[in-house]
């Protein structure tokens, strides 16, 4: 006999500030991002109980090195939680936070777990390459041609997206500049604050007669965002993935540092620890397209997302659309109709940064302030993943 689904909520959502590759958080470990936001999300539950958190789900992308041995369980043993709550680590790239989110809402709404904690961490700036250590692709994956982009570049990717979709240069730029302006507003006008958990780094360095000192600095922004960028500032910058192309490092995502993490409950758990929640887990779903124009595949997620919740793409209130590379985000919203007012209205990656496997952690974080905030009901996190794929979540504030 079949279990009745359950439905899963949203309690409680925290992120680090995102630092710039080799920016602030250049010698803070990933696990230690993420022990970070498990310690902060948990606090934010009162009288939590932490023995029945059922697992935690963490999103990351490339899991080797100082990511790897498991992050998820090193992360929880390193924010003190009881030893017998269990970690796992997955990985689906660039929706690697938003599938973690996903995934302990399953648990949830399949009555296996009434307690689940979904998070993401990813350093770029701790990663040699941008694709890890070692990569070691198995050379059967190119005995058909249309697997042939899964060699490529991302920004190659990109360049493909603006060709076949026509997306200028200047409208790239454009969405560049106008990504940094959202930022840099909601920053100053405190958006992010509620959100983000401060995180204290601590440098040791050479001091006089051969002692040591430690030098302390709280964080307690996004590094990325620039106040100084300009129409000007970005037509001077020159491809860097074709040389006849349109993708510039301005139009692009940052590689960043960060982590996020979220806290999720059945609605037995909200009762016995009298708890309200910020939003109810309504939908995700996952495409694939093909991998020479992977940053598309919102595109084929996001009508399967807006499907499964049972709303129009009318009703969404708020839209978290990963800037990947703006040719890709524009081609996106241009081919889905996407209203330009609802899609990140406090910036989007090429601003606020990238961590890979953290992002759609972390936009959970920015989604679920925000809904709260502007008091909207439906807000979505959609995003393009590497080797040809879109994922999509949608949710309904409560």
């Amino acid at each position: 006999m079949s279990k009745q689904v359950q439905e899963a909520y949203i309690v409680a959502a925290t992120r680090t500030p995102v630092a710039k590759r080799n920016g602030m958080f250049r010698s803070v470990r990933p696990d230690d991002m993420l022990a970070h936001v498990l310690t902060a999300v948990t606090a934010k539950v009162p009288g939590l109980d932490c023995n029945e958190i059922g697992d935690v789900v963490v999103g990351c992308a490339m899991p080797e090195a100082e990511q790897g041995m498991n992050v998820a369980r090193i992360g929880v043993l390193l924010a003190g939680l009881p030893q017998g709550v269990p970690g796992i680590t997955i990985n689906r790239f660039c929706a690697s936070g938003l599938q973690a989110v996903a995934d302990a809402a399953a648990r949830i709404r399949l009555g296996e777990a009434d307690v689940m904690i979904a998070a993401g961490t990813e350093s770029m700036s701790a990663m040699p390459q941008i694709m890890g250590n070692k990569v070691s692709l198995n050379p059967a994956i190119f005995a058909r041609q249309e697997n042939m982009a899964i060699a490529f570049g991302m920004g190659l990717t990109a360049e493909k997206v603006a060709q076949q979709w026509k997306v200028s240069r200047e409208d790239q730029d454009a969405m560049a500049l106008q990504s940094n302006q959202r930022a840099v507003a909601a920053i100053a006008a405190g958006h992010f604050r509620d959100e983000i958990t401060p995180y204290l780094v601590r440098a040791h360095l050479p001091g006089e007669g051969g002692t040591v000192r430690v030098v302390e600095k709280l964080c307690e922004h996004d590094e990325g965002p620039r106040a100084d960028a300009s129409p000007e500032g970005f037509a001077k910058l020159r491809p860097v993935f074709a040389a006849r192309g349109s993708v510039t490092a301005g139009n692009s995502s940052q590689m960043s540092d960060g982590a996020g993490a979220v806290v999720l409950m059945s609605e037995a758990a909200l009762k016995r620890y009298n708890v309200q929640p910020i939003a109810r887990f309504a939908s995700f779903a996952v495409a694939g397209v093909p991998p020479e124009v992977m940053g598309i595949g919102p595109v084929e997620a996001i009508p399967r997302a807006l499907k499964a919740a049972g709303i129009a793409q009318a009703d969404l209130d708020w839209i978290e659309l990963n800037e990947a590379f703006a040719a890709q985000a524009l081609a996106v919203m241009r081919q889905l109709e996407l209203d330009p007012t609802k899609v990140n209205p406090l910036g989007g990656a090429i601003a606020l940064g990238h961590p890979l496997g953290a992002t759609g952690a972390i936009r959970t974080a920015t989604l679920m302030s925000a809904l709260q905030r502007e008091k909207l009901r439906y807000g979505m996190i959609s995003m393009c993943i590497g080797t040809g794929m879109g994922a999509a979540g949608v949710f309904e504030r409560i």
